[in-house]
């Protein structure tokens, strides 16, 4: 097919609106953890900006969309080799383009999974672990589904990431979580966020940015996308009223930071659907996606070993549960020719379909999470000492300061100096 210059345009600036998607996630964690550590909270974000697109590029593209066998791709695109102008097979777009725009679900995907272990995680023990879990887990899941493997040929449908991105990456954030354990005061007292209009921010550049993660995934500029891009608001849209009215019902008023969550979690929710569903449907499953999130956070604050700091889990592990196995459910090929008719349209078999799509990418990133988090634990450690942990990772990994005046020097120089200065000693009481 020759390249067409509308979906062209709609694709390069879809990349960019995903890309924008990484330092909205760097807000929202961000503005969620205490001020003592809000830095390091943001690198964890940033650095896969560059880590993980130059690995996409080197080898992960490849093993993603390669040709190759049900499992993995194969190496025909290593260092992008025969990646240039001319378009895939059935695409009106550049086959660069068409990595470019994969490459930032490659690159925020590993980036989510940091939630689960803010203010504790070494930052050298998490480079080599995001590093290897792009390669290792995010490169074959995205072959499985969109690469030709065998969840595609079973007819598993997933639009934009709810099995690739968001259950992979969920299910991963609980495995760290256990295996760094708990933060030193878990459980004694419920650290509040230092920063909320961070978090409205890192909301609210994430709201924008989905509508390229999905509504891009259509690759075109057409009616598809348009339902993408429709159903991706109302989903969001749903979900915030929903959780702002559970929030009403149950502590007598909303908060601020519920309603960036729920609108994250609906978000999450309508991913794998919103190219297959009405727009009745996707505000259904966004309420249902906030309801089913909410109760998931209020039962994982119960369980006294696990310390999945932002709720990682909960919201994207289950959202991207849900959502996909709703797509089983309120799919229709009046919707997208190309998909398949869900449940409600007569169909029980997709459901079944969607959930062992579930099954295998959870049980995949779970046992590739722990393969690959071992070795690191044994070699260096996972754990940030007892002293950079009490101090602030900020400081103790870093050696910066996100509210301090003045000069930044290194940790043993700052304590020779006396440390925070004087001025400043109520802030940073209230800043954890």
């Amino acid at each position: 097919m020759p390249i067409d210059s509308g979906d062209t345009t709609w694709i390069l600036v879809s990349s960019a609106m995903v890309l924008l998607m990484t330092p909205g996630l760097a807000f929202f964690y961000g503005g969620l953890v205490r001020g003592k550590n809000v830095l390091n909270t943001m690198m964890m974000s940033m650095v896969a900006m560059g880590l993980v697109a130059i690995l996409w590029a080197l080898g992960g593209y490849s093993l993603a969309f390669a040709p190759g066998n049900a499992f993995v791709g194969g190496l025909d695109f290593l260092g992008f080799a025969g990646v240039g102008a001319a378009p895939l097979e059935g695409q009106t777009i550049p086959h660069a383009l068409f990595a470019t725009f994969q490459m930032m679900f490659a690159v925020i995907t590993p980036a989510l999974i940091s939630g689960a272990v803010v203010e504790r995680m070494k930052f050298k023990a998490y480079v080599p672990f995001i590093a290897l879990w792009s390669i290792l887990v995010y490169a074959p899941l995205a072959h499985w589904v969109w690469g030709g493997g065998w969840l595609a040929a079973d007819g598993a449908l997933d639009f934009a990431g709810g099995t690739v991105v968001h259950v992979s990456a969920g299910v991963s954030a609980i495995v760290v979580a256990l295996l760094v354990g708990a933060r030193a005061d878990h459980k004694k007292r419920a650290p509040r966020p230092h920063n909320v209009p961070f978090v409205l921010l890192g909301a609210s550049m994430l709201w924008f940015g989905w509508f390229g993660f999905n509504a891009g995934s259509a690759l075109a500029a057409d009616g598809i996308a348009v339902n993408a891009f429709l159903t991706t608001n109302l989903a969001a849209a749903g979900a915030l009223v929903a959780w702002t009215t559970i929030e009403t019902f149950k502590f007598g008023r909303p908060s601020a930071v519920g309603a960036a969550t729920g609108i994250v979690c609906g978000l999450v929710t309508i991913t794998p659907a919103c190219g297959f569903v009405t727009p009745m449907g996707a505000i259904a499953m966004g309420a249902l996606g906030a309801v089913g999130c909410f109760l998931t956070i209020q039962l994982m604050h119960k369980v006294k070993r696990l310390d999945d700091s932002l709720d990682v889990f909960a919201c994207h592990g289950m959202g991207g549960i849900l959502g996909s196995i709703l797509t089983g459910v309120f799919a229709t090929t009046a919707v997208n020719p190309n998909g398949a008719d869900g449940l409600l349209y007569g169909n029980a078999g997709l459901l079944w379909t969607q959930t062992v799509a579930v099954l295998a990418a959870g049980a995949y990133a779970a046992v590739g999470s722990a393969v690959i988090l071992l070795p690191i634990q044994a070699l260096m450690g996972l754990r940030a000492d007892p002293e950079s942990e009490a101090e602030g990772l900020d400081v103790g990994e870093h050696a910066e300061g996100a509210y301090e005046s003045g000069t930044m020097h290194p940790a043993p120089e700052r304590a020779a100096l006396g440390g925070m200065p004087a001025a400043a000693p109520a802030l940073a009481e209230e800043l954890g």
